[in-house]
């Protein structure tokens, strides 16, 4: 028997504003989804899912507009409805879960506090009612220590803890809707097993609805009834998620399900020095050591992937090499030679010789630049490049990145895409005439489609420039792709590294283990299968590991 229908969507039409013109982004889409099903919408960057789950709501971000259609939740016309009885529905019976938790929660309070806003402004429960609620979901979300967590602050506990503490918090009113906006993109493969199977659960619990935004075709199977493929704002195609995974329609699904596939140009194997040596580092955060006895070596033209968990140390790693966090003990080495601990004491042309791309490029670009400033800065800086060499040297590089520089050179980041933006990055990386690149999780944010295009464009690049990478990640599968050897962090220590073939193949540690049984499979009955598996070993008394 089917379900009683909660939302329906006809004809859904949005506008966005650039400059004084409006053009539609959303073109006349339908959704329905019945109360308890899990709808999964999918589409590269640009695809219109996340203003789609946000008009849901009847909500409309800045710059957009609802224009056409109806929206109808449970009988309720959101379009002609005031926005006082829409703010009355946000938050009580239709929920928001936004794919960064640290930016979404207030660092100046508890979550304890930030739970109880909620349902005491709607007048849902009381204040001491709400809190010991609080406890109770903490405790279903697999929060440790549910009746204390919640009075830390959001910086106090990891990123999978903090998209928990979301979810419940989305939880808290009981709502009829959640909308989960990409809540697990940023998140490492065992820290993302956990959260799946947390939502998955008080979704069930309490027979809620839920839109399921994401770009990770694997992720959706896991947790979708039905899959809603959009592309530019048009639905593409709709079916039950069984049927999608096994016989999608259009050329555009199975395109999705094709990526990242592409063969890699062969690098050499590793021979003579290394362009950078990390041997023995300690460094720490304070009195708390973050890296511990950390050692392996980056050749040129070899992209070196580290992997691990949050937490593990990657990133501090990174600083370390880069002059930015000095170590208590052990030393970085450059061509043999040691690199001073501080990138103050280090030479021009060493700070040029490393160059990092960041994982977030909204963030990284400068948003008042235009990009022959952002790209020009460092071939001015390090190279004294100055009047038309320099302007040859920026459209040479916007060429090379496969933008055009007569219609790109004078753009803001604002009129960029998150790929474009990604490639700046990039540019602004290669101006310097590096011999090493860090890629800090620089496609963790992207949907497949662009994830494959940076990941060729970095590997032609490489092949071009013999560049050496050390490439950050959790992205198991970004690591099938490029790298050549790999380096797997715990606990800010190196617990396993070797070739990919061989680590792959043959991992040695637990650790490594349990990293490659969490990457997400093509299959709706995997996380099943995984979670039943790892239950009956917490039951025979062997060790597992869990990322909370």
């Amino acid at each position: 028997m089917e379900k009683p229908l909660l939302l329906n969507i006809r004809g859904l039409k949005i506008e966005g504003r650039s400059g004084d013109t409006w053009h539609t982004i959303v073109k006349g889409v339908d959704l329905t989804l019945h109360k308890g099903e899990i709808l999964g919408l999918i589409g590269e960057s640009g695809a219109g899912k996340s203003t789609i789950g946000l008009a849901a709501m009847g909500f409309a971000r800045d710059g957009c507009r609802i224009s056409g259609g109806t929206i109808d939740f449970d009988g309720i016309d959101l379009r002609r409805a005031t926005e006082t009885q829409r703010r009355g529905l946000r938050g009580k019976r239709i929920a928001y879960v936004a794919q960064s938790a640290a930016a979404s929660f207030n660092p100046a309070h508890k979550l304890i506090d930030q739970y109880c806003e909620g349902p005491v402004i709607h007048g849902v429960m009381l204040r001491e009612k709400a809190e010991t609620d609080a406890v109770e979901l903490f405790h279903r979300m697999r929060l440790p220590n549910p009746a204390m967590i919640g009075f830390r602050y959001p910086h106090q506990v990891s990123g999978g803890q903090l998209q928990r503490a979301m979810t419940a918090m989305a939880m808290a009113c009981r709502p009829d809707l959640i909308i989960f906006d990409e809540p697990t993109t940023a998140l490492d493969v065992t820290t993302q097993i956990e959260v799946l199977a947390a939502i998955r659960d008080i979704v069930s619990q309490f027979g809620t609805a839920a839109i399921y935004i994401t770009h990770d075709l694997a992720v959706v199977a896991q947790m979708a009834d039905r899959i809603k493929v959009l592309l530019r704002g048009n639905e593409v195609e709709e079916a039950d998620t069984r049927s999608m995974l096994a016989a999608p329609r259009a050329d555009y699904t199975r395109s999705l399900w094709a990526v990242r596939s592409f063969a890699r140009v062969k690098q050499p194997p590793s021979t003579g020095r290394p362009i950078i040596s990390v041997r023995n580092v300690t460094a720490s955060y304070g009195a708390i050591d973050v890296l511990k006895g950390v050692s392996f070596d980056i050749h040129a033209g070899r992209t070196v992937a580290v992997v691990g968990e949050s937490g593990s140390g990657k990133s501090t790693t990174a600083r370390v090499i880069t002059g930015l966090l000095q170590p208590k003990k052990g030393e970085v080495l450059f061509n043999g030679k040691p690199l001073p601990a501080s990138f103050k004491a280090r030479s021009r042309d060493q700070l040029r010789q490393c160059q990092m791309i960041y994982q977030t490029a909204d963030t990284a670009l400068n948003p008042k630049l235009r990009l022959r400033e952002l790209i020009g800065r460092p071939a001015e800086m390090y190279l004294g490049l100055k009047g038309k060499a320099l302007e040859s040297r920026i459209c040479d590089l916007l060429a090379l990145i496969e933008l055009e520089p007569a219609k790109y050179i004078n753009r803001l980041p604002s009129e960029l895409s998150g790929g474009q933006k990604q490639r700046i990055g990039i540019a602004r990386a290669l101006a310097a005439e590096p011999q090493l690149i860090i890629c800090d999780e620089v496609t963790s944010a992207l949907d497949q489609i662009v994830q494959e295009g940076i990941l060729k464009l970095l590997d032609r690049l490489q092949g071009e420039f013999n560049l050496a990478y050390m490439f950050i990640t959790h992205d198991l599968a970004t690591v099938k792709s490029i790298a050549d050897e790999v380096v797997v962090m715990q606990h800010g220590a190196v617990v396993e590294r070797g070739s990919k073939a061989e680590l792959f193949a043959n991992p040695k540690e637990e650790y490594t283990k349990l990293l490659l049984s969490s990457v997400p499979e093509m299959d709706p009955d995997w996380l099943n299968r995984l979670l039943a598996a790892r239950s009956n070993n917490d039951k025979s008394g062997r060790s597992t590991h869990s990322s909370v």
